[in-house]
């Protein structure tokens, strides 16, 4: 991509991460340069992050934004884009949070499709593997990485059964049957290898949660999955695809789906214990 589409590209990105979130049922609380959106009723938790069109945030005002969240009882995240928010990341980590760096990438409009995999279809509603596709990402991401790991298909069964489990598919379902996300799996003798899923918000979809089962890596299906929903977000009108990859080895897998470094993306978290 051109140093022209990036700059036109990340705005529209600042939109989306603005927009997304009341899209999906959250409601924005203003702290002056910091919004913290909170989930109204089932349904994951959101973040925080700068304001659309804000000023610079100071440490202070993290703080702030923590106490408000540890209020609710909802995780004190906050995610932005490095390169559109440069100081913040100095005013999170005074406020005590760590921060993690993602490669931030959009799909470049000239890249080939490529072909589809016969293993991979869409997940529909109703879909009886749904409970099943919204369970591998979690396995996948309890062992990250691009390394072949010991979950397989019995630990993908037990899992399946776990209320939560149950209660995120019947969430992701809601958003199927609304058009709020579209899903594709990677199927094998009945069994979900890989899934992942992207968010539609008028021409800008956000490719998210594809993990592989461990077993099953090093068989291609993340890309194909990830190809899959780049073809449904074209055909149905979507002009900017991005993602955010886990490291720099699975930014190399999206890089061969068409997909180019623009930004990073980051999140901050309290330290771990």
């Amino acid at each position: 991509m051109t140093e022209h589409l990036i700059d036109m590209t990340l705005p529209a990105l600042e939109r989306y991460y603005d927009t997304a979130p009341r899209v999906g049922g959250a409601r924005a609380e203003d702290f002056g340069p910091l919004t913290l959106f909170v989930q109204e009723g089932e349904g994951w938790p959101y973040y925080a992050r700068p304001a659309l069109g804000g000023s610079a945030a100071t440490a202070e005002d993290v703080q702030r934004v923590r106490a408000r969240q540890r209020e609710l009882e909802v995780p004190e995240a906050f995610e932005w884009v490095a390169e559109t928010s440069p100081g913040f990341r100095a005013a999170a980590e005074a406020a005590g949070l760590h921060v993690h760096a993602h490669p931030l990438m959009v799909l470049d409009p000239s890249a080939e499709a490529l072909p589809p995999h016969p293993e991979v279809r869409l997940i529909e509603a109703d879909d009886p593997l749904l409970t099943a596709a919204v369970t591998v990402p979690a396995l996948a991401f309890a062992d990250p990485g691009t390394a072949l790991g010991e979950a397989g298909a019995a630990e993908l069964a037990a899992a399946s059964v776990d209320p939560q489990a149950r209660a995120r598919a019947g969430q992701v379902s809601a958003m199927l049957a609304s058009g709020r996300t579209v899903m594709a799996a990677a199927v094998r003798d009945g069994v979900v290898l890989c899934s992942g899923q992207y968010n539609p918000v008028g021409e800008v979809g956000e490719v998210v949660g594809v993990g592989t089962l461990p077993a099953a890596r090093r068989r291609g299906l993340a890309l194909a999955v990830t190809a899959a929903l780049v073809a449904q977000a074209r055909a149905r009108g979507v002009r900017t695809v991005f993602l955010s990859a886990g490291d720099e080895d699975v930014a190399r897998v999206y890089a061969r789906a068409g997909f180019r470094r623009v930004a990073t993306a980051l999140i901050a978290e309290p330290p771990q214990g």
